[in-house]
């Protein structure tokens, strides 16, 4: 018998050996250990050889054990540095709760402000006093809507990127078109590379697929070209998910060389890349795409929720010649179709140029929003350009996100901290995500910044 009374292991767990197959078990075991707090986040657990000795069972068992938790993303793998405990592994990566909580002040959710809906309203009248209205309640067809795809291209060009119609597809919102990305592109077991701070809606749709997400290390406000190379070398991933534009949620834009060097990567290694262009719309200038610089690598999605209503469930997804028959049977086999009521209230917004109307009149309430931001929190550094619809507040001293999440819902404001977008064996950002524009009015910004600012006095 292997004697490890004294030895400083990090787990020593004690499972039942008669119940089989015994790497579920572990698995279990594992996971409730996890989620129960006895193995804390960033946590290195023991190698996979001395805790087989421990247990007095196969190497092979202990890696089919660690894998299973691997793909639900409690834990962490690094070539030549050892498994460790998932900082996000406890976090709460579903932001959206079923109902508003009536005692908090909304600042967690990344919502834009009203100002688009009394437009929509409007139109949508419009479309219903026509005489074949009863048309956008029925099944919609991909080969009727090459208008609507004309004001995708539209719409995508106005985010810096040109294409045609012939590689528009529809999808139901942004988190649909990625899911449907990674369930067309990826297999179980796949592995992606994304940014050490993530959108929680691809680590949750990854989660759900068995696709893990492996964290690529930033530099120069965005992913570094030269941890992207090194993972494609080392790390075995298949693919690329990035949001360029204004990122969600450190607020960072890639910088053109980066984009064309990351553009560059993926061509030489033939790794497919989700561009998550949820943001693009919310700058005054923005930077050429990066799907610009590789045209057939790269996925892009343009979203409407969060830069003209979150009602408004499109997304036009532009998909290179290579991956469009897969893409597209995903998309039918999740949707069978988006709403036509949708699809030509959109494109109609697009092509009437009201869209810049009313990316105007967002920004204009965006600015005065942020404004009220700056003059709470000027002694601190809260990051993000003022047409921005939520900032990433740096927190002083040494406390975590996690705990100022708790204080500050504690005073009646929601905000979210870096460990619900962190990735992996990445040490979260002492920070939170604070949504500009959330709050239905500038007053309750006020009292939810105010209360912010008494806080941050009382940690630093």
């Amino acid at each position: 018998m292997n004697s490890f009374e004294n030895y400083p292991m990090s787990w020593k767990p004690s499972i039942d050996k008669t119940r089989k197959p015994i790497y579920q078990v572990l698995a279990s075991q594992l996971q409730q250990d996890i989620l129960n707090g006895i193995l804390l986040p960033g946590t290195k657990l023991p190698p996979q050889r001395e805790l087989a000795d421990y247990l007095d069972l196969n190497v092979s068992t202990i890696s089919k054990a660690f894998k299973v938790c691997e793909l639900k993303g409690l834990l962490s793998a690094t070539v030549g540095s050892g498994t460790f405990v998932s900082y996000d592994a406890v976090s709460n990566a579903y932001l959206l709760e079923d109902t508003k909580p009536n005692h908090l002040i909304e600042m967690g959710a990344t919502l834009p402000d009203d100002a688009s809906y009394e437009p929509l309203l409007l139109q949508l009248k419009s479309m219903l006093q026509e005489t074949d209205y009863e048309k956008w309640f029925g099944y919609g067809r991909a080969g009727e809507s090459l208008w609507q795809k004309d004001a995708a291209v539209k719409l995508i060009r106005r985010g810096g990127f040109e294409t045609t119609v012939d590689h528009i597809l529809f999808a139901n919102g942004g988190q649909n078109a990625i899911a449907a990305t990674l369930a067309s592109l990826c297999q179980p077991g796949d592995r992606i590379g994304v940014d050490q701070h993530t959108y929680p809606g691809l680590k949750t749709v990854a989660a759900m697929l068995n696709v893990q997400i492996v964290p690529i290390k930033s530099g120069n406000n965005g992913m570094s070209p030269t941890a992207f190379e090194y993972a494609c070398k080392n790390d075995n991933i298949k693919g690329l998910y990035l949001i360029p534009d204004y990122h969600n949620p450190t607020t960072r834009s890639m910088s053109i060389e980066n984009r064309k060097a990351i553009a560059d990567i993926s061509k030489k290694y033939n790794q497919f890349i989700i561009e998550d262009a949820s943001y693009h719309l919310l700058n005054e200038k923005p930077l050429p795409a990066l799907a610009s610089f590789a045209p057939e690598q790269v996925i892009y999605i343009a979203s409407l929720s969060k830069s003209i209503a979150p009602g408004l469930r499109l997304a036009y997804v532009t998909v290179p010649n290579q991956y469009k028959e897969s893409l597209s049977r995903a998309l039918y086999n999740l949707n069978i179709s988006v709403s036509p009521l949708l699809a030509e209230l959109t494109a109609r917004i697009i092509v009437s140029n009201q869209l810049e109307i009313l990316i105007k009149s967002h920004q204009e309430q965006t600015i005065k929003r942020n404004q009220v931001v700056n003059r709470y929190l000027a002694d601190y550094t809260c990051l993000g350009a003022e047409t921005g619809i939520f900032r990433w507040l740096l927190l002083p001293g040494e406390i975590k996100g996690t705990e100022f999440e708790k204080l500050a819902a504690n005073q009646g404001v929601q905000v979210y901290a870096a460990e619900r977008f962190v990735v992996g064996n990445s040490c979260p950002e002492r920070a939170v995500r604070v949504s500009v524009c959330a709050p239905e009015t500038i007053e309750e910004l006020e009292r939810g910044l105010a209360i912010l600012e008494r806080l941050l006095k009382t940690i630093t």
